[in-house]
């Protein structure tokens, strides 16, 4: 299918410095350390400060990228940053972040698929590259989600957190770097998760400030049914695709939601929580952030090798979900 094969020569993450624990949300809202870790497995997350924004957060991550890559920014042809806390309605998070780093040559465009975003924009770059249209493309998952949280709502607040990661993705060695890809959409169920006002829709008023629609709502047990569903069933198409069998997957990087969802997955796929990327006790849901600030600390730490066969799951607001097969193709510190 692909002309090129694409992989990920460049990896980087970045989380605000201050942290918010379980202990700290408990004297903001009624709940407690026990009720959250026992339904959701987060004890922390981290908090941008006031003046921090998407784009900031986004370029901390990439600047880490592309040192690793090995690539100076007037190098990158495309900038891809996923993201649901843009900093502005316009101009895009990613024409903010171009101009951050001066990458002079670039194009730039956000794209807007909740959790899943990160998922998306790989695929996207991907495909820019394999087409022969560009030869390096950055792709940043960054949110700033403590912005949007509603403080008052324990069901939502006591998930979310900040971050951003990033990659540089090219051309690399056959056989390697991305395999398959799977994505799909049922905006049928786009209420269930979802903020409400800030669009055209209900554009900003005095009304929708006080009624806190400028805020996350979620629907928890249809958001949760739904994950645990789609998390197997991408994970098993995007498999097929790459002609693997379940025994082949060597990690599966999910997206951070919930520890139970993540188990779910694990169960039916087969693996054992080795198996996983998994930091949401650290970090919370972090949504498009999620997924490459795992992937960027298990590389960091040599758990993931060249050659090892990954999957990248997510699940998100659309409500969207996707996945990747992908094939390990940078050496580590040790190969």
């Amino acid at each position: 299918m692909k002309n090129i094969s694409v992989g990920i020569s460049g990896i980087g993450s970045y989380v605000p410095d201050r942290v918010l624990t379980n202990y700290n949300l408990a004297q903001m809202v009624e709940t407690n350390n026990e009720w959250i870790v026992e339904r959701t497995g987060i004890e922390q997350r981290r908090i941008a400060d006031t003046n921090q924004t998407a784009s900031d957060l986004a370029t901390q991550a990439a600047i880490k990228a592309l040192e690793d890559a090995n690539t100076t920014p007037e190098e990158i042809d495309l900038i891809i940053v996923a993201t649901a806390t843009p900093d502005h309605t316009f101009p895009s998070t990613a024409s903010l972040v171009q101009a951050k780093l001066n990458a002079t040559k670039a194009a730039a465009f956000d794209m807007s698929v909740g959790c899943t975003g990160f998922v998306y924009g790989i695929a996207t770059g991907a495909n820019f590259i394999s087409s022969g249209m560009y030869k390096k493309v950055l792709v940043i998952g960054s949110e700033v989600l403590s912005k949007i949280v509603n403080w008052e709502d324990r069901n939502t607040c006591v998930l979310f957190g900040d971050g951003a990661g990033a990659v540089v993705l090219e051309a690399c060695e056959d056989g390697y770097g991305i395999l398959s890809c799977e994505l799909g959409s049922d905006g049928k169920e786009g209420n269930v998760l979802i903020v409400p006002a800030g669009g055209s829709k209900l554009p900003a008023s005095e009304d929708t400030v006080k009624d806190k629609l400028h805020s996350i709502q979620m629907e928890g047990r249809e958001v949760f049914k739904f994950a645990v569903r789609i998390m197997e069933k991408a994970s098993l198409v995007a498999i097929e695709k790459a002609n693997l069998e379940l025994e082949d997957l060597d990690f599966l990087v999910p997206h951070q939601a919930n520890i139970r969802i993540i188990d779910s997955a694990l169960k039916k796929l087969k693996l054992s929580r080795d198996k996983a990327c998994i930091n949401l006790n650290k970090y919370g849901n972090m949504s498009s952030a999620s997924i490459p600030v795992a992937l960027d600390e298990a590389v960091k730490d040599g758990r993931v090798r060249k050659g090892d066969n990954l999957v990248l799951v997510a699940f998100g607001a659309g409500l969207t979900w996707g996945s990747l097969v992908i094939k390990w193709n940078k050496e580590g510190m040790d190969d």
